[in-house]
């Protein structure tokens, strides 16, 4: 069963301060955590991809226009207090071990260490269509 791990972040709700603000420190204990998780994933078999995204100040929105033509917003995004940060696409053997691998990633740590608690969200990814359809 394959999920895709939502990592969402909200200024709205956030319990700690933005990231540009931690020290060097901070940033690279995060990031060696995130590290873990991918290494640990893929030594389960368990990984299909993860990428960490760009801020929303490098976000388009791309919606159809007259004829197809495409029409872009671009950022920043004044009103947006939360953005899709990251996200895991995992084969797992059951909708439970995607919950706790969810709320493993949400333990990432934040300055000081402490867990950032952040909201992961679990979406199983859809199977296509039989052939024959």
């Amino acid at each position: 069963m394959k999920y895709m791990l939502l990592m969402q972040f909200s200024a709205a709700g956030a319990d700690f301060p933005a990231i540009h603000t931690w020290t060097p420190e901070e940033i690279s204990a995060h990031i060696g955590f995130m590290g873990e998780v991918n290494a640990k994933l893929v030594a389960d078999g368990e990984l299909v991809d993860a990428q960490g995204l760009a801020g929303p100040a490098q976000a388009k929105i791309v919606r159809a226009g007259a004829g197809g033509t495409p029409v872009v917003t671009e950022g920043p995004f004044a009103e947006t207090k939360e953005f899709l940060a990251g996200y895991w696409i995992v084969d797992v053997e059951s909708p439970e071990r995607a919950v706790a691998l969810a709320a493993w990633i949400s333990t990432a740590p934040g300055p000081g260490g402490e867990p950032l608690n952040m909201p992961v969200e679990v979406h199983p990814v859809m199977s296509a269509p039989p052939q024959d359809v």
